[in-house]
């Protein structure tokens, strides 16, 4: 066993945490537009669970910058994900930057990581009603 102080703690698992104004505007917002539910909450909190990961939800008097993705999820098939989330009223991010453009709410995004065994990936993204900005990708196999 290493004793070294200066070695990393044991990590079990990475969650994500989003800052609410409204928790239960946001409540609303998860449930009604992207289909998820809480599994467990406490007082100025909302615990998730999705795809093997969980996010938190907690009320905050501060708010999200949103000008970097705070939480993506990956899904089989972008542009029905995209569809079926703008049937649900979410309005997606149209982006122009050099080398990053979206078409159709929808950008092709080149290379990927080679342990996800990907060449590319497709993205999208969105702010909930909080004012993070939260993405949906494919990778592109």
């Amino acid at each position: 066993m290493d004793t070294d102080d200066t070695s990393a703690p044991v990590l079990i698992r990475v969650a994500t945490r989003l800052p609410a104004q409204d928790l239960e505007r946001a409540r609303r917002f998860y449930s009604e537009k992207l289909g998820l539910d809480p599994v467990d909450e406490r007082p100025g909190g909302l615990l998730y669970r999705c795809g093997g990961a969980e996010f938190v939800l907690f009320r905050s008097t501060g708010s999200s910058p949103g000008t970097f993705t705070q939480m993506a999820l990956e899904v089989e098939d972008i542009e029905a994900a995209v569809a079926e989330l703008r049937r649900r009223g979410v309005v997606f991010e149209e982006v122009d930057a050099p080398g990053f453009r979206t078409q159709g709410g929808i950008a092709e995004i080149e290379g990927n990581y080679p342990s996800k065994g990907a060449r590319g990936e497709r993205g999208a993204w969105f702010r909930d009603s909080e004012g993070n900005l939260l993405g949906v990708g494919e990778p592109v196999l």
